[in-house]
């Protein structure tokens, strides 16, 4: 058994912490937040584990990893619903349709009726769909309390400062670690949660368009979150006022019974990203001295790659097996 302190509890950090609880090394958490719960990205994320939709613009490690996250999840926080994701897009956009269908894979085209009997409430206002069904969803905050439910079962709480003997600093604190990873940028993202008792969905849906694509997921008891833009900025708070129309006006055009909804909740966050928008795991040196491993840039696929992230980072831990997502320095190569 080795020790490991890992800073930050978002979901990196927790699900670094669980994957090296899981294999029975002695883990000390450290958040000055002392937890997920009102803030950081990973709060307000949709939850949706889609790879395949994803893979649309992303590089080919978020379609293969992502695959896997389906399990892991499930295994480790359970609330995995598997009910694919539906992609719509109105008529006069059907082009962007068929471009999503030309980048990714492993979905079924289905027609009017199709749509109906699959979400009955979005029937005869698309012409045509693509249904991923081998995709899921998960609610981002249900999945943050129950790996920290699971790891406080094992004696792990999350606490707010360095213990004296920390072993292994493992650093997982997103943006905060610009100290130290100084091409790691911001990717802005910002989202509504919406009460609409009329409307049932049972399933992600993503209304594309040119120029405001959105997705929607569905929370339960008639509870939706809505997002989420992308914004090459830093910037954290709250949401713009062009954001909150756009998103609206996009709800709205997938169902006009939106137009009614309840504003539950409004949040924006920064996502932690490096140039190629894809995770790493490496060694760098903290401005306060000492050597730290880190795990950090999920960008906008937190949820779908921070299981396989943390099983890489395990795997280093206990045999130094190098990750495929490491990454080296000028200095050290």
């Amino acid at each position: 058994m080795s020790r490991a302190t890992i800073l930050g509890a978002g979901v990196m950090g927790l699900c670094v912490a669980t994957e090296l609880a899981r294999r029975g090394h002695a883990v000390t958490l450290v958040d000055p937040a002392s937890g997920p719960g009102g803030h950081g990205c990973s709060w307000w994320a949709g939850g949706m584990l889609a790879p395949f939709c994803e893979f649309e613009n992303a590089e080919e490690p978020v379609l293969r990893h992502g695959q896997a996250a389906l399990d892991w999840w499930e295994a480790n926080a359970g609330g995995v619903t598997r009910g694919g994701t539906l992609v719509v897009a109105l008529g006069r956009d059907r082009r962007e349709l068929d471009r999503f269908a030309r980048r990714t894979q492993a979905f079924d085209l289905l027609d009017p009726g199709a749509i109906g009997a699959l979400e009955p409430d979005l029937a005869g206002r698309f012409e045509r769909a693509l249904f991923f069904s081998g995709e899921a969803h998960l609610d981002p905050r249900a999945a943050l309390a129950a790996l920290v439910a699971g790891l406080a079962v094992q004696g792990i709480a999350v606490q707010p400062t360095l213990p004296a003997e920390p072993g292994q600093i493992i650093d997982c604190r997103g943006l905060a670690a610009r100290d130290m990873l100084p091409d790691l940028r911001g990717v802005r993202g910002e989202m509504l949660v919406l009460r609409c008792p009329e409307i049932s969905l049972a399933r992600p849906v993503r209304l594309l368009h040119p120029r405001v694509p959105i997705y929607l997921v569905p929370r339960g008891d008639g509870v939706f979150m809505i997002g989420a833009t992308m914004i090459e900025s830093d910037r954290r708070g709250v949401v713009t006022a062009r954001s909150v129309l756009e998103l609206l006006s996009a709800a709205f055009a997938l169902h006009p019974a939106f137009g009614e909804a309840e504003i539950l909740e409004l949040g924006a966050d920064a996502r932690p990203a490096f140039p190629d928008n894809l995770p790493r795991i490496g060694r760098a040196t903290h401005p306060d001295g000492g050597d730290r491993l880190y795990a950090n840039g999920l960008y906008r696929h937190g949820y779908l790659l921070a299981p396989a992230v943390a099983v890489q980072l395990a795997d280093h831990f206990e045999t130094g097996a190098q990750p495929e997502f490491w990454h080296e320095t000028d200095d050290q190569r």
